[in-house]
């Protein structure tokens, strides 16, 4: 043997470092018993370990019991978002000054998960902590963040986001909804529909018009509305195919006045704000996405090894556990991709293409999964007992939200 190849032998041979990381990588989900165990992917640590143990505690105690309660009612009380808040599950990631854990996009992504895995989408938790109540933490004055941040954290104050309008979904930059200066301060006029949380929420970031001379996208700006201004009106609590249990309201605003330091962040720069904060919007969709699809995938294989059909179980036939291993590889191939969304959002350098692809890919793995799962449940998937019956209905509007999945194409178009 010629000492070059002895030493790339020696140069491929396993070193103590190699080895004591191969000692310390986690196996993925698909890897071990259920798509649901603890202690998996390498992106967590066993301190997120810890926290997944307390939030799954949390969502099958304090949520799982009371959900088909909140769906008549079509919204969850208001004692569980303080229970949320009590046991430190809301807005994870606001600095401590603040109220919150100081905890990273991970420990936020733990929640979500926990919560998905019940299929008790009900309490809009993540649509408050991660999607609102950023705006507030990256643009918010420090006489906001110390007035709304505290209260977001404990439970005491959701938040909501109010977008989307009756003529304006997708396309931010047609907003209606004005806001005109009047002396120190600025009146808004105009209607607000779809928003999540908006029948329970406290304080609404509003998106109005600022500037009509202005092209579409310079003219937006945000405002922070307490629920109870003059002028304010929370209309119909929206009945919904899915998501029964959130509240789903349109808002209106009838010369409502707010003070000058209502804006949130500077006066026509809404839309850059906006635009800024979407990544996280859609990555949270995603991870949302292939969590629920996860757990679509465990309730239904737990019943197709234990219904019978033709003298056996229908685990026995080829066709049923073909198609369970063609949803299994879909799920872990977006589970992989999602994870390094989130590792690329822990960066920053998660960018609006990437986030794009997690939201479409993921909400259409998330919909074929409920789909092809509901029938294999056969005429009990067509039963609202059932969770893959309310996850079928839930899935839906997730490749509607966030920008709908067409809005999502186009954007990763461009870079083409």
């Amino acid at each position: 043997m010629n000492i070059a190849v002895r030493a790339a032998r020696r140069s491929l041979a396993p070193t103590a470092a190699s080895l004591r990381f191969e000692s310390t990588v986690r196996v993925e989900p698909s890897q071990t018993e259920t798509l649901l165990d603890v202690g998996t992917r390498g992106i967590f640590n066993e301190e997120h370990d810890m926290l997944r143990g307390m939030a799954r505690k949390f969502f099958n105690e304090r949520v799982v019991p009371f959900h088909a309660k909140w769906e008549e009612q079509q919204q969850v009380s208001r004692q569980v978002w303080q229970e949320a808040g009590q046991a430190g599950l809301l807005s994870v990631t606001t600095p401590t000054e603040y109220g919150g854990a100081g905890a990273d996009i991970l420990s936020a992504a733990v929640i979500w998960e926990e919560q998905a895995y019940t299929g008790c989408l009900g309490p809009g938790f993540s649509i408050h902590s991660e999607i609102a109540v950023p705006y507030i933490i990256n643009y918010g004055s420090e006489e906001q963040k110390k007035r709304y941040l505290p209260g977001a954290c404990n439970g005491n104050t959701v938040v909501a986001i109010a977008m989307t309008e009756p003529g304006a979904g997708s396309d931010l930059q047609g907003i209606k909804t004005t806001a005109v200066r009047s002396g120190d301060d600025f009146i808004i006029n105009g209607q607000k529909t779809f928003i999540s949380n908006g029948q329970l929420a406290d304080v609404v970031i509003v998106v109005a018009r600022t500037n009509n001379a202005s092209k579409a996208a310079h003219g937006i700006s945000l405002f922070l509305v307490d629920c109870n201004t003059p002028g304010f009106a929370k209309g119909r609590n929206l009945k919904k195919l899915g998501l029964r249990a959130q509240d789903t309201s349109e808002l209106f605003f009838d010369n409502v006045r707010v003070p000058a330091s209502a804006v949130l962040g500077q006066v026509d720069r809404g839309f850059y704000q906006l635009m800024t904060e979407l990544p996280q919007e859609r990555l949270v969709i995603a991870a949302l996405a292939v969590a629920h699809a996860e757990a679509c995938y465990e309730w239904t294989r737990t019943y197709v090894k234990d219904r019978k059909a033709f003298g056996a179980t229908l685990a026995k036939l080829q066709t049923v556990r073909f198609k369970l291993a063609e949803l299994k590889t879909n799920i872990a191939v977006s589970r992989a991709f999602v994870d390094r969304c989130i590792q690329l959002h822990m960066s920053h350098k998660l960018d609006a293409q990437m986030a794009s692809m997690a939201k479409y890919w993921c909400t259409d793995v998330e919909n074929k999964v409920a789909d092809e799962c509901l029938q294999l449940h056969g005429g009990y998937g067509f039963m609202w007992e059932y969770p893959i019956t309310r996850a079928f209905a839930d899935a839906r509007v997730q490749k509607i939200y966030g920008g709908a999945n067409e809005i999502m194409k186009e954007l990763i178009s461009r870079s083409i």
